[in-house]
């Protein structure tokens, strides 16, 4: 199905007394852009979550927030350094006496001196935090397709009619053009004989004149090219995703076309559906750039 680059995903998990949240959002980008955003306890894992992410996403602006949260009782130790604390004593002694001063250090004092008491975390094992940040990661990413796949479903019952709607267009300018070679043909033969009287014009003269004004203005190719690309987005649009980029390049070729069969022309008529035209493959190509 095809997809949009616009969604959000959610997803929280709580395994072995750990609390993993992960949230997804994206936006219209050319290419895959991930900003990740860990927490420190969980930096370790950041190439993990970009690679798992990719497994489902390939184009759009996406953040990413994590968050954590350890749900069980802290084990963490304090641990007292007594050789650096009889120093720190030995050193303040020190300088009480060399200087004359009132030696006034407290025990208080002393254990807030900089490495006395170290707190010691026990370290989380990181296959076991990865198993459950997964899963989180996983299920935030199903949202976000589900969400870019329900948003894909109303862009293309947009882009359909639109496409019906250029295919009607083609319709009217292959339909009206031969109508131009005749009437230049009728146009240039009164105009002739308006010119002539009585005399005879000379009809291989007329007959080259009328040939080479058909020749300038006919836009069969343009046609031919443009139902092509019209079917062929149209057939894109039921099929799988991942074919923004594809649908992108369509629509450049079919505004080339138009811009050509507008400069072809010498019709009123098909000058304003060729200007109708192109309005309305401007329209279908800001859609697409909500494809993925």
């Amino acid at each position: 199905m095809v997809r949009s680059m616009t969604g959000f995903g959610r997803a929280e998990v709580v395994e072995n007394n750990k609390r993993y949240t992960v949230e997804l959002k994206s936006v219209n980008h050319r290419y895959l852009d991930l900003s990740v955003k860990t927490p420190r306890a969980l930096s370790c894992l950041d190439g993990n979550v970009r690679a798992e992410i990719k497994k489902y996403l390939s184009r759009g602006k996406v953040d990413v927030y994590i968050s954590f949260e350890n749900l069980s009782e802290s084990e963490a130790e304090l641990k007292y350094n007594h050789e650096l604390a009889s120093k720190y004593a030995a050193f303040v002694k020190e300088i009480s006496e060399e200087f004359g001063l009132e030696n006034d250090l407290r025990a208080t004092r002393l254990a807030s001196f900089p490495d006395v008491f170290e707190v010691i975390e026990e370290t989380d094992d990181e296959d076991e935090l990865w198993a459950g940040l997964k899963k989180a990661v996983d299920g935030a990413c199903e949202k976000m397709v589900e969400a870019r796949t329900t948003e894909g479903e109303n862009l293309v019952k947009d882009l359909i009619p639109k496409l019906d709607n250029l295919l009607s267009i083609v319709d009217f300018i292959q339909e009206r053009s031969p109508g131009i070679v005749d009437e230049y043909r009728e146009k240039i033969y009164t105009r002739v004989k308006e010119i002539l009287g009585d005399n005879t014009p000379d009809e291989g003269r007329l007959l080259t004149e009328v040939t080479v004004f058909a020749d300038k203005v006919c836009v069969d190719e343009e046609i031919v090219r443009l139902r092509s690309h019209i079917e062929t987005m149209k057939k894109e649009l039921s099929g799988n995703a991942d074919v923004g980029r594809k649908l992108d390049f369509i629509a450049q070729e079919m505004n080339r076309e138009a811009n050509t069969t507008l400069s072809k022309t010498t019709d009123l008529e098909i000058s304003n559906k060729g200007i109708e035209l192109k309005t309305e493959i401007e329209k279908i190509r800001e859609q697409i750039q909500n494809i993925e």
